[in-house]
């Protein structure tokens, strides 16, 4: 009897150990245990390092706490000026409590998934084309706030938003590089009309100081013969200043003036 009742004792021992040992749990730095005693949940989050699990009395749920990125299907979006776009976006996030994220919800991933997406149709379908394209930084935050609003609850940070990748119609593709094109066309014809009105008016100033000198006028004559003849050329330039073919012409009108008026006949 003392035997049986010595063997049986061996095996209530053997089978605590190993339940004990088979209670152990141990959690990474990055993890929280969530316990449900006999279905309740307890006041706080176990973990990380070596917790006791008590089954079937305990379960646990093990919760990361490491940031995440969910990547947002393609949406079909029409922008408030009517163009049609296809855009997807990355959500970073995170557990900030992990009971909150067991107990209030299903599936935080799969739920901020789908925030996201109805989210972000209805965020960019407000927005103009060239807003979208030049204010991204403005509707990543303005993405973020509403699906923090809605994650909070859960437990669950959503710490970025970032709109990846715009595609737009080959149509469209074709009419903004014209657009751009004729930008520059018009950016081109402005710099050079600025430059045709600068050199005219350096023109302008030159001959007011060349006409304040006459002697000026010569040594422009003499500096190009100069730069003329370097060139090693047989042609031969004789400078006739502009004032000479003026004074010609006034010396004939006066000749003609001092003929004498014909004679008239009674």
């Amino acid at each position: 009897m003392f035997e049986m009742v010595g063997g049986l004792g061996t095996v209530a021992a053997v089978i605590v150990v190993i339940y004990i040992l088979s209670s152990i749990k141990i959690l990474a730095e990055y993890e929280r245990g969530v316990i449900f005693r006999l279905g309740r949940l307890l006041p706080a989050a176990k973990g990380p390092g070596v917790i006791l699990v008590f089954a079937p009395v305990d379960r646990i749920v093990r919760v990361s706490l490491r940031q995440e990125a969910l990547e947002v299907p393609p949406q079909d979006i029409i922008t408030r000026d009517n163009v049609t776009l296809k855009v997807n976006a990355v959500i970073f996030l995170r557990v900030i409590e992990p009971r909150k994220a067991v107990v209030e919800v299903s599936n935080y991933v799969y739920q901020t998934s789908q925030f996201a997406q109805t989210t972000l149709r209805s965020v960019l379908g407000e927005q103009e084309l060239d807003e979208l394209l030049a204010h991204r930084d403005k509707i990543n935050l303005r993405l973020q706030s509403i699906l923090d609003m809605h994650t909070s609850p859960w437990g669950v940070k959503v710490t970025n938003v970032e709109v990846k990748q715009v595609d737009m119609p080959e149509s469209m593709l074709r009419a903004m590089a014209k657009q751009a094109e004729a930008e520059r066309e018009k950016r081109s014809k402005i710099i050079h009309a600025e430059g045709e009105f600068s050199a005219a008016q350096r023109l302008v100033d030159a001959a007011h100081l060349l006409s304040s000198e006459p002697v000026s006028v010569q040594l422009r004559y003499l500096q190009t013969l100069t730069e003329i003849g370097v060139e090693k050329n047989t042609t031969v330039v004789f400078p006739v200043p502009v004032d000479f073919f003026s004074g010609i012409q006034k010396l004939l009108g006066k000749t003609g003036d001092d003929k004498p008026a014909p004679a008239k006949t009674a």
